[in-house]
């Protein structure tokens, strides 16, 4: 099974739990999606299924995906988790996987605290999504199990608390769109910053966060920064760690030699900045007044 490298470790648990065998792909350094035009690489003839993470607010260019899955007849697992609302080419995200998975975690656009949210077309997948969901009752004699399941049930509070939200989601995206947009507008021009795309021809970045992706031979490191912002009481978060780096797949044997120096770069050299719903005008200067002020000793 396929997926990228720069992704959060909860995309490839279940690959390893249930038997099969991950395989990597690096990312663009431009989106900081997986490299599309690099999977046909490594696809063989094991390769079941393509896991694709939309990340940080772009989404991965489906088309080209799309058709290598059709070409080597492969599923497409889409993970939606940090862009509910966007749309590619004007159509939804989360609705071009054979299954697409939504997260409603704390920081999501939408959050029910935590839980999230399973979509497909196919039946037969939906009415085994709902017997798992449920430790597998059926309908036959209750208490009598044919397969295991999970204790995944949504409760109908944490429902309600996401469709009320469901109802502001237009205005939750406009509003990220231009916490994304006036951090840009200064952020962007500071040399040693990679700053997040505002758009690809096929979507506009909905800024779930906003990171930053320090260069190469950047006077600060990334350690460093972080520090001296929070002594400001200014709160950042690494980027993921990729993958093929985390301790703990290393120790089980996985991806000894694998190099994928973008994916690398990324996990090294990136962090996101406050971009919580609630942040004002105010807030977000101060954020920006004192990278600047930070930085600028540096240079």
């Amino acid at each position: 099974m396929i997926l990228p490298s720069f992704t959060i470790i909860s995309c490839i648990l279940p690959i390893i739990r249930c038997g099969a065998v991950p395989i990597l792909v690096d990312s663009d350094p431009v989106t900081w999606n997986m490299d599309v035009k690099k999977i046909e690489d490594i696809i063989t003839s094991k390769t079941k299924a393509i896991i694709a993470p939309h990340i940080y607010g772009l989404p991965i260019d489906m088309d080209p995906l799309l058709k290598i899955a059709k070409k080597y007849k492969l599923r497409v697992i889409e993970d939606a988790a940090e862009v509910l609302g966007l749309k590619y080419k004007n159509k939804e995200c989360g609705s071009f996987g054979d299954v697409s998975t939504f997260s409603f975690y704390a920081n999501k656009h939408i959050t029910t605290g935590e839980g999230g949210m399973i979509v497909t077309d196919n039946k037969q997948i939906a009415d085994k999504c709902k017997s798992l969901r449920n430790i597998c009752f059926n309908d036959k004699r209750r208490f009598l199990h044919y397969d295991l399941g999970w204790n995944y049930r949504f409760t109908n509070l944490q429902a309600a608390i996401g469709l009320a939200q469901l109802e502001k989601l237009n205005r939750f995206i406009i509003k990220k769109r231009n916490i994304g947009k006036i951090y840009s507008k200064e952020l962007s021009k500071i040399k040693i910053f990679n700053t997040p795309l505002d758009k690809k021809k096929y979507a506009k970045n909905i800024y779930w966060v906003y990171g930053l992706v320090l260069k190469k031979n950047s006077p600060i490191g990334l350690n460093t920064l972080m520090k001296k912002l929070k002594q400001y009481g200014i709160e950042t978060r690494n980027f993921f760690w990729p993958l093929h780096r985390q301790p703990i797949l290393k120790k089980m044997g996985f991806f000894k030699n694998t190099k994928l120096p973008v994916a690398e770069h990324l996990g090294k050299n990136g962090l996101y900045l406050p971009t919580g719903l609630s942040i004002t005008l105010v807030q977000q200067k101060y954020v920006i007044n004192k990278i600047k002020k930070i930085i600028f000793k540096y240079l």
